[in-house]
Formats: C-alpha cells, sequence, structure tokens
C-alpha cells in the first residue's frame, strides 16, 4: 500500500530521478520506492529544469530555491545574454550596410559558437529566410536580385513615390551597387512602381498690364558658378478641396536651392512676390549684378514689387519674353516636380493639410534630401559642401 502525506529530502529525491533514467519498468520503481508515477514524474520535471536545486528545502514545492541564489543565478544568466549579444554585434555589424548575402554568409560560419536563431533576432534578419538561403531554395544570383529589389523598394517609398529609375539607379550606385538603368527599370516595372506623373499647368499669369517690362537678361543661362549670381521666380497654383492657393518661389541657380517662398489665397504683391523676395534676401545675401528673372506678371511688374527690389541698388531686373515659357525653365521644372511628387496622386487636401505639405516637400524634402540630376544626382547640401570649399 502506498504511503500518503509523506515528506523525502533531497538525496531522496535524486535518486529516485536517477534510478527513474536507468529502469525501464517505471512501475516497478513506483513500488519498490513506495511513491506514485505522478510525484516521480513531477520531480523528473524538476531535475530536468533546475537540477539539484530543484529540491532544496522540505516538501514538494516546484523550485524551492533560495531567494538570493535564484536572483543570482538570474543575473548571471542576463549577464551571459548581453555577452552573447555583444560578441555577435561586434562581428556582424560591419555585414549590416553591405547588405542580406554577407550577413547570411556571417551566420553559417558563426553557426558553431551562436544559434541561428539568435543571430538572426540579434542582427535583424527572417530566420525562416535565412534557412531557405542556406538550404539552397534561391540562387545567389536570384537572391542578389531579390535583394536589390528590397533596396528599390526602400528608396522608393523612402522618396515617397518620386524617384524615377534614374535617380534611383544612382541612389544605387551610391550604396555601392553595380546596377544598369535599365535593370533598375525593368525591376521596377516587376514591383510595378511607377513615379507620379506630369499634368497640365493652369495659367496664373497676367502680363496685360502697363507696368514696366525689363528685357531677358538672363537669356536662359541657366548654369552659374557661384551663388547669388542669378535668381529665377514664378507663381503656380495648387489645388485644394476649397479651391486653388498659389504658391510663389525664389530659387537660385547655382545649386538649385529654394530660397524663399509663400503661400496665399490672393494673387496681390502683397501676398505673392513680396513676402518671397522678403524670405529670399533673409535666407540668402544679394551680391552685387545680381539678375533677378521672372515673367512678365503684374505681380512682378508693379511698382511697389519694382520699388522693393529696386531698393538694394545692385540687383538687374530680367523677364521673359511674353508667352515663351522656355525663358523661366528652372522654375517651371520646380513646379513640374512640386505637382507630380507631391499633387498629383493623391486626394485633395485641405487648406491646412497643403501648408503643412508644402512647407514638408520644400524644406525638408526638396531642400535636404532630394538629389537633383542638374547637381550630378547630389542633394543641395552636398552640392554646397562641394563647391563652397
Amino acid at each position: 500500500m502506498l504511503i500518503k502525506h509523506r515528506t523525502y529530502d533531497r538525496l531522496f529525491k535524486v535518486k529516485a530521478v536517477l534510478l527513474s533514467y536507468e529502469r525501464i519498468s517505471l512501475r516497478e520503481l513506483e513500488k519498490e520506492l513506495e511513491i506514485s508515477l505522478s510525484l516521480l514524474s513531477k520531480w523528473r520535471k524538476q531535475y530536468e529544469k533546475s537540477g539539484i536545486e530543484a529540491f532544496c528545502g522540505r516538501g514538494n514545492g516546484y523550485l524551492r530555491v533560495n531567494p538570493v541564489q535564484l536572483k543570482i543565478n538570474m543575473l548571471e544568466r542576463k549577464a551571459k545574454r548581453s555577452e552573447i549579444k555583444y560578441e555577435i554585434l561586434k562581428k556582424g555589424t560591419k555585414y549590416l550596410s553591405k547588405g542580406r548575402l554577407p550577413i547570411y554568409r556571417f551566420i553559417e560560419n558563426n553557426e558553431i559558437l551562436y544559434s541561428a536563431k539568435k543571430m538572426c533576432i540579434i542582427l535583424g534578419i527572417g530566420e525562416k529566410s535565412y534557412h531557405r538561403w542556406k538550404n539552397k531554395f534561391v540562387s545567389e544570383t536570384k537572391f542578389r536580385a531579390m535583394q536589390r529589389k528590397e533596396e528599390i523598394i526602400s528608396i522608393f517609398f523612402a522618396a515617397k513615390k518620386r524617384y524615377g529609375s534614374y535617380r534611383i539607379t544612382k541612389e544605387l550606385r551610391n550604396r555601392g551597387h553595380g546596377i544598369s538603368r535599365v535593370t533598375v527599370s525593368k525591376y521596377m516595372a516587376e514591383l510595378s512602381l511607377h513615379k507620379k506623373s506630369n499634368r497640365k499647368y493652369k495659367i496664373t499669369t497676367d502680363s496685360n498690364h502697363n507696368h514696366y517690362i525689363a528685357p531677358n537678361l538672363l537669356n536662359r543661362q541657366f548654369c552659374v558658378k557661384e551663388p547669388s549670381k542669378a535668381w529665377v521666380s514664378d507663381i503656380t497654383y495648387i489645388p485644394n478641396i476649397k479651391g486653388f492657393l498659389h504658391l510663389t518661389i525664389v530659387l537660385d541657380l547655382f545649386d538649385r536651392k529654394i530660397i524663399g517662398w509663400s503661400l496665399s489665397s490672393g494673387l496681390t504683391a502683397e501676398m505673392t512676390t513680396i513676402p518671397a523676395w522678403e524670405m529670399a534676401v533673409k535666407n540668402r545675401e544679394i551680391k552685387k549684378g545680381l539678375i533677378f528673372h521672372s515673367d512678365r506678371g503684374v505681380q512682378y511688374a508693379n511698382k511697389k514689387f519694382t520699388d522693393l527690389v529696386d531698393s538694394s541698388k545692385t540687383v538687374k531686373r530680367s523677364m521673359s519674353q511674353s508667352g515663351n515659357c522656355l525663358d523661366n525653365a528652372v522654375a517651371e521644372s520646380f513646379f513640374s516636380t512640386l505637382k507630380r511628387e507631391l499633387i498629383y496622386r493623391n486626394k485633395l487636401f485641405t487648406q491646412k493639410q497643403i501648408k503643412m505639405e508644402i512647407f514638408d516637400f520644400i524644406e525638408n524634402w526638396y531642400n535636404k534630401e532630394r538629389i537633383h540630376s542638374t547637381l550630378n544626382y547630389k542633394t543641395i547640401e552636398e552640392f554646397g559642401k562641394i563647391n563652397t570649399l
């Protein structure tokens, strides 16, 4: 008959567990030691998890370990995990910027030291993807194509769908990928990635007036070699839920930076050209002989704006020929970029939203992050650092 409510010391429990591993039939051991199979099974689980530490103290409680020792054990395990994580990061970090293939090879070469699962987690790699590569489910050529497609997707959406194959190719080459534009274009087609398209402009220029018209001094000389040699300005409309807002910009031809702009609900000089000019002269110093070029719109030809520009006494006024938008092609090109990359293929914004979006586009994206083909596919800030040393 089995004895109930009996207590057992640690030595008895350890011996019982060890004997259970040696015996073929646990029924015989149950009768021999006069313990139940459920109790023996419980001891085995405790022993397999914590060794003899599982049997500290009296009674059959689960994991009766000294609290101080338990905390020490926990801290030691935590320290060991941190040490392993540090080692993996120290050895593997240099491969993170080289793409997934070098990382996969690093994991494969270090599986003898660390578990693949732990390395994948620490290095931010999908464990299933790694094992697919390791088991040769994907060839290296196909994997390289997958890797490049991931890079293309990342660049495309980081640029808010504003980059086409030319700019994405340049960005990939800057990251160390030797890839042709044709290949990038093919991958983009396979991924159904299409940059935002152009639309026709709405005419905002009113040149039917009796104000002074300046000659075309710029004469389409859009390449200049120093800041404040030539500024161009123009006005366009921005659609929104309630109608239209009007965006006026002043752009320096040296680095294509928007140095002044205003967004208004009206088309008077006080709401368009004057605040844009005031921002421009605040952001960039006027140099002697600066050419300020615009169209013949009344906002540029009226007396208030003319007096404001002429007050500097060093600025030369220049205006496009009547009806010839190519004379101010750089400003028109900016508006084309703005509308393609921000306005078109988006739902109409409210006036509050459009003001925030225009600010973000000009100040954060266009002037700082976007690469420009006319600047040899550099950002405005990169171009400025190189050419102002």
